[in-house]
């Protein structure tokens, strides 16, 4: 197959690494991709928010498939542009990327198909916002409404750290227009975890389980960032939970969304809040609730993942897209995968760019997956917060947690940084 990946992080490199490990030989396109999708795809001189200029490419080379990484262009309409062209996508429309585009919208679906999730309220208006922080307690969760690349929600563990996350969005315009109106949310106590379905419009297939780590620093601490490291699965959810999960939580989303008159096909990120019993649980009552959607693969989530991924990954996407996806599309294979962010100095603020990268050579047990780099000169150099995803196989986590770690000590640029403790949680049960 001719495939188009859009994108140029890590988890686009993790998409384009995975097509090229089916048994068939695909012709792979990365728009832009970045220095690691280099070496087994065509990188194209395209931004991934360039609706025009990607559908423009898609039309004049029909690949038989585009792959949408990031969510800025499904929201943008990508998917939509490339259908009217009779080009196939990976990806949901834009009025079905607004689970992401618009927490407001996500919770309002959420909500009318019955999903468990805390409660939250719309303000617009900084006073307003401030007045309602009453009716939540603390800790509470400040989030803006739109996109902000994962940088904006805030977990205040004051009243003054919430007022001041309210007036950074609303006031100071920290988010632009995706900052316009914020959500003040009840505080979930328990432990994260993603699920990301297939979901072809009808049907859904979950993909295995896997935990991010938000927080830029070890234990937990500072700033949320796009994501510090990753593994799965997570032994947080059970096999048990995951039937629950696909029939109360996936499932209504997708029927709620076409009774609105949106197919829904792609990945549907379901982030979940799962609650010990005992715990502080939402208004629902219920142990496992949802904190947020996305409208396509995490990010680190993917590159913890799709190296579990077996059989044609190439024909599960296709599927997918065309809206005739079978159980047995999807084969996991039995390792498991830890994944830690190689991030430049200074993330999640401001941060320097073009610092040349060493060790990036091969390693038994682990891949080293691009995020922010570009080649200059011949060198590999640094481009972006999240550097380097270098995921760790092995038959246990403690093997993949180690085989990731013994590759991320060999690699190195001025600045470098990465937590000590990804998997803490999995470890301490």
């Amino acid at each position: 197959m001719k495939i188009l990946v859009v994108g140029s992080g890590g988890r686009e490199h993790a998409i384009a690494w995975r097509l090229s490990k089916d048994a068939d030989r695909h012709e792979l396109y990365c728009a832009p991709g970045n220095a690691g999708t280099l070496a087994i795809a065509e990188n194209l001189p395209i931004g991934a928010e360039d609706v025009e200029g990607v559908v423009g490419w898609a039309e004049t080379n029909r690949p038989d498939l585009v792959v949408v990484g990031p969510e800025a262009p499904l929201v943008k309409g990508l998917v939509d542009k490339l259908e009217e062209k009779g080009i196939l996508a990976f990806g949901p429309v834009a009025a079905g990327a607004r689970m992401e585009g618009s927490k407001r919208f996500a919770k309002e679906v959420m909500e009318k198909a019955g999903v468990p999730t805390g409660k939250a309220e719309v303000y617009a208006d900084a006073v307003q916002a401030k007045a309602a922080l009453g009716k939540f307690g603390l800790p509470v969760v400040i989030k803006a409404d739109g996109l902000a690349a994962g940088k904006g929600v805030v977990v205040a563990e004051t009243r003054e750290q919430a007022e001041a996350a309210i007036d950074e969005m609303l006031v100071g315009n920290k988010f632009g227009s995706a900052g316009a109106e914020v959500l003040i949310e009840e505080f979930l106590d328990g432990e994260e975890c993603s699920i990301l379905a297939m979901v072809d419009g009808e049907n859904a297939v979950l993909l295995p389980s896997s935990q991010d780590h938000k927080r830029v620093f070890d234990g937990d601490r500072g700033p949320n960032t796009g994501g510090m490291g990753a593994y799965s699965p997570a032994p947080v959810v059970t096999e048990a939970m995951l039937p629950a999960i696909k029939e109360q939580i996936i499932l209504p989303v997708v029927r709620e969304l076409k009774s609105r008159g949106i197919v829904y096909r792609g990945i549907l990120y379901a982030g979940l809040m799962i609650t010990p019993e005992g715990g502080k649980r939402a208004l629902s009552g219920s142990l496992v609730n949802v904190v947020e959607f996305n409208a396509r693969f995490g990010d680190p989530e993917t590159e913890a993942v799709l190296p579990r991924i077996g059989g044609d990954f190439a024909t599960l996407l296709k599927h997918t897209a065309q809206g005739c996806l079978k159980d047995g599309d999807l084969t996991v294979k039995d390792e498991v995968a830890a994944t830690v962010i190689l991030a430049s100095g200074g993330y999640p603020g401001s941060y320097a760019k073009g610092k040349e990268i060493t060790g990036l050579e091969g390693r038994d047990g682990a891949i080293v997956f691009h995020c922010g780099t570009k080649l200059v000169d011949g060198k590999t150099v640094t481009s972006g917060g999240r550097v380097l995803s270098v995921t760790g196989l092995g038959a246990t986590l403690r093997t993949a947690v180690d085989n990731a770690y013994a590759k991320a000590g060999e690699i190195a640029f001025e600045g470098m940084f990465y937590r000590k403790d990804i998997a803490h949680r999995a470890f301490g049960r």
